[in-house]
This record gives C-alpha cells, sequence and structure tokens, in this order.
C-alpha cells in the first residue's frame, strides 16, 4: 500500500509539467520536435553539472536556479569529455552538435540516468536550460526554498531552434520611468521564453531617460515633468525627486549594468533615441535646435506634441551626433533605433532654414525633408559599425540605403521586395498597450482598442502578399508596451503577460505545430511558474467581456 502511495504521489506531482495532455510537456514556446520517453530523470543532492570547457557560465546560471528552490549544491564541473561521463549528472557541451540547429538552436536529452544538452553557441545551451527548467514541476522557480517536492521530469528527447531571430518586447521608459531592477526583472522573464531582443524606449516627448555626459541637461531637466500626468492618480508610481518633479533617468552605469545582465541572458538591447518628431523633452533642455530657437514649450496639437528638431541647423546634427556617439558606447549590439514615427511638419513648412534646405537640396516637400534627414543620420550611424531601424514612416521621403524598417502601421512588403530587412509589430496584434477585455470598466485602463490573447496568438507575421523570395528580409516580430497609462511594473507585467507568451511561441515555433487549445492548456502551469517567480498577470477567461482584474 505504501509503494502504491509513492507512486500516485509521484504522478500527481508530475502532472502540472504536462498540463493535463498526456503527448507533450507544458513548455513555452512549443519546442519544434518532442519525442516522450518511457521514464523519468530525478533531481538529487548528490547530482552533478558538468560542462564542456567555455560552458562553465551557462552551467552555473542553470545551476544557481536549481539550487534556489531545491537547496542541493549540484557542484558544477569541467568535463572534457563525453556524455558517457556523466551519469547521474547533466552535462551542458558544445561538441559534438548538430550544425543544422543554426545558431541558437539546442538538443535535450533527458534520460533516466543522466541528462545532456548539446548545442552550437552558449545561447543554444542557455534556451536548452530553459527548457529543461520547464520540465520540472514549476515550484523550481521558487525563490525559496522549497520542501517536499519531488524533483523529477520525463524522458523526452528535443530538437529545437527559433523560426525568426528577431523575438522581442518594446518597452517605453519615456512616459513612465521603470527602474533598473525593475527592467531586470522584466529581463529575466522574457529569457524564460526564449526571447532575444529588448526594445528600449529611451527617449520620447515626455522624458529623456539616458544620461549624455557631454549635454547635462538632457537628464537635469528632460527626464522631469511637474507631475506623473495622463491623468492618473499622482499614488499610483514612486518615481518622484526630491523636489517633487516626476520622471527619473539611467546614469551611464545603470545603462552598462542592465546590457551586461541583459547579455548573460542572450537578449540584445535596441535602445531608441526619437527623432526628428517627439523631442520635446531635449528640445526643453536644449531649445536652440528647436524651430523657433527660443525657449521651447510643448504643445499638443492632434494628439501629437509639436517637439520637432530644425532640420536646417547644423547645431542639431552636431547635437544628436554627439548623443549618439555616447549611446554607441553602452550598447554594442548591430541596430540603432532612431523613432521616425509621426512627424508633424508644421513648424518645418513655417521655418526659413528647414525651407532652406528644401530648395537647396530640391526636395519636394516636407516628407523628402525627413527623408534628408533620415539619410544623413544614417550615415552616421553605419559610419560607426550599426544599422539604421526606424518605425513605417522613415519611408516617407525615400528609404535610407541600409534602413530597416520596423512596420507597424504598413509598408513591411514593400520595403521587404525591395531588399530591406523588416521587423513585424502592427497595432492588431502587437500593441500591448490596447484593453484585453471589452468589458474596460473590469479592467486597467489603457490607451485603447482591443488586443485579446488569442489575437496576439493568431498572429503571421510573413505578410500574406510578400513573395517567398523576400521572405527572409522579415526578421521577425515584437509586442510593443506603450506606457502612457502604466505607471508602475506590476501594471506593466498585467498589460505584457500573458500576451507575450503567445508572441514568444508565434515567433520560436512553427507555424503548422500552433494550437490554441494546447497553448491554454500549457499556459496553465506557466501561470503557476509566474506565480513562483512573483510575476503579475491577467488570469484568461474564454470569454473577452470578462476579467479578473489586475492581481
Amino acid at each position: 500500500m505504501k509503494s502504491r502511495i509513492v507512486a500516485i504521489f509521484l504522478c500527481l506531482s508530475a502532472t502540472a509539467v504536462f498540463a493535463n495532455d498526456t503527448n507533450a510537456p507544458a513548455i513555452i514556446p512549443k519546442p519544434q520536435k518532442i519525442e516522450i520517453r518511457a521514464g523519468m530523470f530525478k533531481l538529487a543532492p548528490d547530482t552533478k553539472i558538468f560542462a564542456s570547457p567555455g560552458s562553465i557560465e551557462t552551467a552555473n546560471q542553470l545551476a544557481t536556479q536549481l539550487r534556489r528552490s531545491t537547496g542541493y549544491p549540484l557542484k558544477v564541473s569541467v568535463n572534457f569529455f563525453s556524455s558517457a561521463a556523466v551519469t547521474g549528472g547533466i552535462l551542458l557541451t558544445t561538441r559534438p552538435y548538430d550544425t543544422n540547429l543554426g545558431a541558437e538552436g539546442y538538443e535535450l536529452t533527458v534520460a533516466s540516468d543522466a541528462i545532456v544538452i548539446r548545442a552550437p553557441t552558449q545561447a543554444g545551451l542557455f534556451y536548452g536550460a530553459q527548457t529543461l527548467l520547464q520540465l520540472l514541476p514549476p515550484d523550481i522557480f521558487s525563490t525559496q526554498l522549497v520542501a517536499n517536492t519531488s524533483w523529477q521530469m520525463p524522458c523526452v528527447q528535443i530538437e529545437d531552434w527559433p523560426r525568426f531571430k528577431w523575438r522581442g518586447l518594446m518597452l517605453d521608459v519615456s512616459r513612465h520611468f521603470f527602474t533598473r531592477p525593475e527592467v531586470e526583472q522584466l529581463l529575466d522573464t522574457m529569457a524564460l521564453l526564449k526571447l532575444n531582443t529588448l526594445h528600449w524606449h529611451l527617449v520620447d516627448d515626455q522624458g529623456w531617460r539616458i544620461e549624455i555626459k557631454k549635454y547635462p541637461k538632457l537628464t537635469q531637466i528632460g527626464a522631469w515633468r511637474p507631475s506623473v500626468g495622463f491623468g492618473l492618480d499622482p499614488k499610483s508610481t514612486a518615481a518622484y525627486g526630491p523636489d517633487g518633479r516626476y520622471g527619473g533617468f539611467y546614469t551611464q552605469d545603470d545603462i552598462r549594468q542592465v546590457v551586461a545582465y541583459a547579455a548573460a541572458r542572450h537578449i540584445t538591447i535596441v535602445p531608441e533615441i526619437e527623432m526628428p518628431g517627439h523631442s520635446s523633452a531635449a528640445l526643453a533642455a536644449y531649445p536652440q535646435i528647436s524651430c523657433t530657437g527660443g525657449p521651447f514649450t510643448p504643445e499638443l496639437k492632434g494628439g501629437v506634441f509639436h517637439g520637432i528638431y530644425c532640420t536646417g541647423n547644423e547645431e542639431t546634427y552636431v547635437f544628436l551626433q554627439d548623443v549618439l556617439a555616447e549611446v554607441f558606447r553602452f550598447f554594442p549590439g548591430q541596430y540603432i533605433h532612431i523613432g521616425g514615427d509621426e512627424v508633424p511638419t508644421d513648424e518645418w513648412r513655417h521655418c526659413p532654414k528647414d525651407q532652406a534646405v528644401i530648395r537647396r537640396e530640391g526636395l519636394k516637400n516636407e516628407s523628402e525633408l525627413e527623408g534628408y534627414f533620415i539619410r544623413r543620420m544614417e550615415k552616421f550611424i553605419n559610419a560607426h559599425g550599426h544599422t539604421l531601424i526606424g518605425w513605417s514612416e522613415i519611408r516617407r521621403g525615400g528609404l535610407a540605403q541600409n534602413a530597416i524598417i520596423m512596420d507597424w502601421i504598413g509598408g513591411a512588403v514593400e520595403a521587404a521586395s525591395a531588399g530591406h530587412d523588416v521587423v513585424m509589430t502592427p497595432t492588431d496584434y502587437c500593441y500591448l498597450d490596447h484593453y484585453q477585455s471589452t468589458n474596460h470598466a473590469m479592467e486597467p485602463r489603457a490607451i485603447g482598442g482591443f488586443l485579446p490573447l488569442e489575437q496576439v496568438y493568431s498572429f503571421e507575421p510573413i505578410p500574406a502578399k510578400l513573395p517567398p523570395q523576400y521572405q527572409r528580409h522579415i526578421l521577425g516580430a515584437q509586442c510593443n508596451l506603450w506606457t502612457e497609462y502604466i505607471p508602475s511594473l506590476s501594471h506593466a507585467e498585467y498589460m505584457v503577460f500573458p500576451r507575450e507568451c503567445a508572441l514568444a511561441e508565434v515567433t520560436w515555433s512553427s507555424r503548422s505545430s500552433r494550437d490554441w487549445n494546447n497553448f491554454t492548456r500549457r499556459l496553465q502551469v506557466q501561470y503557476e511558474r509566474f506565480d513562483q517567480l512573483g510575476v503579475n498577470y491577467r488570469h484568461n477567461t474564454s470569454n473577452p467581456s470578462e476579467t479578473n482584474a489586475a492581481k
């Protein structure tokens, strides 16, 4: 009888991993290939972790996560040999590996007597480790020691690789400031979902968030505003300075730490420094590069702040190049995002300096003036080894030669067909500032719209009208969190999760494997992981007019 009770307990402890689906564990995003085999591997106090030379850091990351909740010592050692030498243990190795898995792919074998993760790169090993964690009970993500838990996982053979190279999330910290630890907490959750790009929207009308040594007023003045704004309760945020002004900024040391923290999780940070529009915060600090050249007061017209750099003032280019020169030092990734969206051209139309540029360059209108500005900035960015990326509108007036489009309102087919790379982020599928229910009274305040979880999951990044020969130019996709009405991390997490889980599967897993019912079953276990991690999220219901509201 006792043995039967133990067997029943072990079976119950494993059910969460399978999410009531006996065919596959509850892994998000779904692996490309998975074979369930007989048996279980059980972590024990004497389990050891081995790593090939060069993989110790990745092994240590896995060991740290496992130790926290199990309390097991899980010693990490270098392994110079093969998987045969790790009976009873876990091996992370980059040799030999399957070259067909790609730079981020991995192979995970869980047998009853050993676990082996093979990958061509440390990124692949890291993603294999994330899958291994998801094979264990959700308590493995606890930040405290968990007692009386059987730390076992099913025997599986997994071969896995991402469908797209860009799997991202955009975080707007201009409208509302999020501290460095808060950004790092978001990075942790992204890593679990195998997301690899954080688009960090550091600059906009409502706040300049990155310290620039050559222009100290950007953070002395541009990082602050009189109040929280947007009609929000002042108590909904703690981002106030000693003088009572609302805002904040990241020091250059903060930036270094966040970039390093992300890199350790194989996440690239793409900074966005808005230009030529959405520039009120910068112009409040340095009004001489506005079209008026005098004291600058942000003015809202037609829902858009009327802050725009003067393209006919050479000091504008000196300022922006100086700013970018400092930005380059902290962000080693390929891409620099310059915004380029929603540019209000009225001031250019009435500015003698801007009109002089139009005449001198033989331009037809202000749209072509914007194209001139973007192309000029691209030359500087390219000269420093980076690639310019901007929103859909940078196509106006002629697309810069090497620019990448981030498509939110169209232009992907045209840009990709012309040989430009594209990141897909259309409003109908990727804007996380939209409501998650049609019952707005029961939801936190949002900017509008309606984007339920199922709609994100239905997103197909390859445009239907894009000819096959150009589909390779679709780098991937990301969801965007604009934060006008999101003043806290808890609120941000509620808007991001679980919708970002859907985006993770859209960008990683094969299109043919997508199954809404299967996804929602696996999501129930993901909720348990979020609970252990202390991540806020929306409890979705089958009826979009219903909601459980924010936790």
